[in-house]
């Protein structure tokens, strides 16, 4: 079974810098689909950025341009570098590893989903 763990979580200042891991062992990798995704207080969770088993990446809009998803198949591990911060990029990150892509968009409903990490950006 799928058991994602994310690390990477702090507080930074707004303009600074994270990167986000998730690792998953004891599956093969790079037959999976995943995402990150963020749920802030008193709000739904949301999709951030997704990445396919052969690396194509898709962002939402509020973060196009500042967060970059990647993957690692020999560390299975997926990465979220998120660059200038915000105060509205506040919430927890949860990764979901093995959503089902259709048509472009990505259903975590059938992936597995991490324990999250929290980020802060303040001053």
């Amino acid at each position: 079974q799928v058991m994602p763990v994310e690390s990477g979580g702090g507080l930074v200042q707004p303009g600074g810098s994270l990167r986000l891991s998730c690792a998953a062992s004891g599956i093969f990798f790079s037959e999976y689909a995943m995402g990150w995704y963020r749920q802030a207080p008193g709000r739904p969770r949301e999709l951030v950025a997704t990445v396919t088993q052969g690396g194509r990446t898709r962002y939402v809009d509020s973060v196009e341009g500042r967060f970059r998803i990647s993957r690692d198949n020999d560390r299975n591990t997926v990465f979220l570098q998120m660059n200038n911060l915000q105060p509205e990029d506040t919430a927890v990150y949860y990764c979901n590893i093995g959503g089902r892509y259709l048509s472009g968009t990505y259903y975590p409903e059938s992936g597995t989903w991490g324990q999250g990490t929290k980020v802060t950006v303040s001053s």
